[in-house]
Parts: structure tokens; sequence; C-alpha cells
């Protein structure tokens, strides 16, 4: 169910970003002119594509690169239109960065817009080498800056930079560092060059007699296959001589392919109005995890054991509190209320849990809307109020019957959720924690798989600290939350972007299974 994750990190993390090394800018000023040289003969245009989900249209975007005064500009735009459990979910994201005549980036705007309201970056470089980005949601303002060791660059320009730097050779492989703003978050993308071949798009199309278009021309383009790493995960284009993208796919069964506008439109009416389509077809079935043994009620397990295969577990936060990692076991063991003791009353007294605390971009606990809300929703006996664990209780059952359950395609902030009070398990879990943190009861965001109707889905749900770490789910109103929630990362957007290696590769069994009246 964590829609979010898998949309920023499979999309818009593909278009997004800006570029970090580790050595001083005066190493990079040969390669800086050679680009500016290189990049006089770049040629403006804009390229029109057509967004496909397992064969199925399902969106449309353009990419527009021109020339300006003292450099360069590139706009990107994409619509996507996904069918999700029965809902079609809908996304627009835009994209404008200016570049210089060396093709580093000096500002950029992003925007994300769903069925919740929108989301909106805006970074500028100053000084060459400070990031200073301004994130704007539903009238909540943060800001946060990234220093870098030498220039940045923008991440849509990385295969133009490749090919400008006359690195596009088949066996080669070049390493950068990213910055993304739909998760704002940095991390390492190793470019390899993989193939060199010719690929045919269409070049011309006509109306014919059944108002349908249909191409009568076409174009064979010599493209260079690349593929973009970065957490286990990887992307693959084929791109020109320019460094322009011809065709690109994900992990997750998205495709991208150049085409002319008339073409990309019309695919995506026809989809439009086909409706319906397959399990394939929709974004959370496809990537749900069938279970070797029907749960139930899950709720009366005290105890599950998993077996996870397919993957390298290396990395993820799978041991620790109610999880127990024996090789390639899995102990998760669900937490007794009654057994709790945190030990403190609130607002939690000590220092050494700030993270799980203070305010951040997207959770802003300090906002006097949330903080607001969160006082109302907890009133009780001022004794009651100082008592985390009852706290955590109030606050789980307040939000899951505060919000309406819809899936959404967005970048949630929790004033943006407390103002529309709808979502899936991402909305949920966001505003959980900022409350939480309003309140002084440290908490956290936990993304895994849960199990639900036979399967194991993609999801997130809060962890507060009563003594441990403890998991409770607003989304579905439990409190502990159920021994069939697997955590496999904690953490913001920047973290959570790690789960995308497990789609399509993670294998789970059900073991053993122990409930309360067996013992």
């Amino acid at each position: 169910m964590n829609v979010r994750t898998l949309f920023a990190a499979l999309i818009l993390g593909a278009w997004v970003g800006v570029i970090s090394s580790h050595v001083r800018r005066e190493y990079f000023q040969p390669e800086l002119a050679q680009l500016a040289a290189a990049a006089q003969a770049l040629n403006p245009g804009i390229n029109f594509y057509t967004l496909e989900m397992n064969g199925r249209a399902v969106g449309l975007a353009t990419s527009a690169l021109d020339t300006v005064p003292g450099g360069f500009e590139l706009e990107d735009f994409m619509s996507l239109e996904l069918p999700a459990l029965g809902q079609q979910g809908t996304a627009v994201a835009r994209t404008r960065v200016r570049l210089s005549e060396s093709l580093l980036m000096e500002s950029f705007g992003f925007s994300l817009d769903s069925e919740v309201g929108r989301f909106e970056a805006n970074g500028e470089v100053t000084g060459d080498t400070l990031l200073t980005v301004r994130i704007e949601s539903q009238g909540s303002v943060d800001e946060v800056s990234y220093r870098f060791s030498s220039p940045p660059v923008f991440s849509a320009i990385v295969p133009i930079r490749v090919a400008m730097a006359d690195e596009l050779e088949v066996g080669n492989t070049i390493t950068v560092g990213t910055f993304d703003p739909s998760t704002l978050s940095t991390r390492n993308v190793e470019v390899r060059v993989r193939e060199y071949d010719t690929i045919v798009v269409a070049d011309s199309v006509e109306l014919g007699a059944d108002g349908r278009w249909s191409a009568v021309g076409f174009d064979s383009i010599p493209a260079w296959k690349i593929a973009e790493v970065f957490g286990g995960v990887s992307v693959e284009s084929w791109i020109d001589d320019d460094g322009r993208v011809i065709r690109a796919s994900s992990p997750l069964g998205f495709t991208m392919e150049k085409t002319e506008y008339e073409l990309a439109n019309q695919a995506q009416v026809d989809t439009r109005l086909a409706g319906g389509g397959s399990v394939d077809d929709d974004v959370i079935l496809s990537t749900a995890i069938a279970s070797n043994m029907d749960l139930g009620d899950v709720e009366e397990y005290d105890e599950l054991r998993f077996l996870l295969t397919g993957v390298d577990l290396e990395g993820f936060d799978l041991d620790g509190g109610r999880q127990e990692l024996r090789g390639d076991t899995l102990i998760i063991r669900r937490e007794s209320f009654d057994q709790i003791d945190a030990g403190y009353a609130l607002p939690y007294p000590r220092m050494d849990l700030r993270e799980a605390l203070e305010p951040e971009p997207l959770i802003q606990s300090a906002d006097p809307r949330i903080i607001e809300a969160a006082e109302q929703l907890t009133v009780r006996r001022a004794s009651w109020r100082q008592n985390p664990e009852t706290v955590t209780r109030d606050l789980t059952n307040a939000v899951y019957n505060m919000l309406e359950k819809s899936v959404t395609f967005s970048v949630p902030s929790a004033v943006q959720v407390l103002e529309t009070r709808q979502g899936d398990c991402n909305e949920h879990t966001v505003l959980f924690v900022a409350l939480a943190r309003a309140l002084g009861l440290p908490a956290r965001t936990a993304v895994g798989l849960v199990y639900l109707n036979g399967s194991f889905f993609y999801h997130a749900w809060p962890e507060v600290w009563l003594g441990e770490w403890v998991a409770t789910d607003p989304t579905f109103g439990q409190t502990p939350a159920d021994a069939a929630h697997i955590r496999f990362v904690v953490g913001g957007l920047a973290q959570q972007v790690e789960i995308v290696r497990l789609i399509g590769n993670l294998d789970i069994e059900i073991i053993q299974t122990t409930t309360f009246l067996e013992e």
C-alpha cells in the first residue's frame, strides 16, 4: 500500500535531483570547460512520451530542452492515471530546471498535484555548492539546505552529461550522487553503459477517416542502453547521442517511450474509456506477495515466524524491538499493552530521542494547527494525558476515525492530511507521527509489508517509544499493530526508497504461528 514510496522512487526519482561528489570543485574545471564546449552542439527540442504499466497506457509525458541566455532550461511534465484497488489515482508532476552552459544546476522548481493537494519544492544554488530548498504544502513552508563539495548537476541531465563528457562507451560505469526533492533525499546513482543499438520510433502521424491518429513515418535512432542503479534498483533507459531519453523502464512494470503527442494522448484516452483492467494493471495488487497460509483474523496471533528469501536482507531494519532475525527467519511478537511500562510521563523528558520528537519537513509537529488538533484529540483527565500508553491508543483511534480511506499518489504532509482528512497508510502515518511529537511522544515511521486477505502488501505505520519501540497502526485502528506487520525500513522518505528493491524479488513463507490460546 505504500504507493508514495513506489511512485517517488520509480518515476519521480528518475526525473528530479542534483549531483554531489566528494572531490574539490577545482578537480572538475577541465571537465566543466569540456562540457560547456560540447553542450553548444546540443539540439534544443521537445520530446513526447507515452507511459505504460504492463502494456497498458497510464499517462503521458513531455521533456523540453531549450537554450536561454547563459545556459539551458529543461521543463518536464508528466501526467499519470493509475488504477489502485478499484480506484483511479491521478498525479501531475512538473519540473523546471535552469542550467549553466556546463549543464550545472542553478535553480529548479518541482510540483506534484494529486487529489489531496499540491506538494512543491523550489531550490536555488548559491556560492556554487549550497543548495537551498523551499518546501511548501498546504500553507506550511519549510526550508532545507544541502552543502556540496562541487557544483551540483540536475539528475535528468545525467544522461546528457555522460553523453557530452564523451563517456558513452559500452562497459563504462560512472557514479554520481543525486538529490531527489520528491523524497527530500540524496543518494548515489551508478550509471552503467550496457549496449549500443538502433531504436525505431514514430516521427509523423496522420488523422484517419475514423478520427484516430496513426503513425505514418518512423525514424531509426542510434541509441545507447544505460542502467541507473541505486539501492539495488535498476532503471534502464535507451538514450540518443545527445543523452535524450528514447525509452525507459523500471522494475515495477512502468515504461516510457518516445512517440508523437497525438499518439500518446490517444493511448491515454483509450485507456480511460476502456476502464477496468486486470490485477496486473493495479499498482497495488500487482506488487502484492501471495501468502502460503490463510491467517484469518490476524490479530489473534501473538507470534508469527516468516522465512524471507529472494533478496539480500543486509541493510534492512529487520532486527530490533518486537522483531528478531535469525538467519533468513524472522520472528515477530505482538506487544501486549498490559505488560508495557513506558517509564515516563509526557512530554518525554530526555534528549536521547530528539529525532523522534522534533519537527521535520512534511511532519510539522510545531505547526499551531497540529498542536491544537493533538490537544483536542487527547482531551481527558490531566493524568491520562500524561500517560504515553493512553495517548498512543487515543491518537491511533482518532486518526483511524478521522481520515477517509482512499489511495492517493502524493507526497503528503501532516498539515495537508489534517486539512483534507483522507488518504492511505502514508497519510495516516505522517499525521499520527506529527500529532504524537506535538504532545512529546516519540514517534517514527516504519515501512514494510502487512498481511491482508491472503496477501502481503507494502504498507507504512508508526512506532512509538514506550520504553521500547512499539508498533501501532492508525490505518487499521490497531493498538498495538498485529504480528503480521513486517518492518523493513525505519525513517522518512529518504530511507523508504530502500523498500523498492524488494519488489518482484521478495518471497515470504509463514512457517509458524502462535496464538494467545496456545499459550
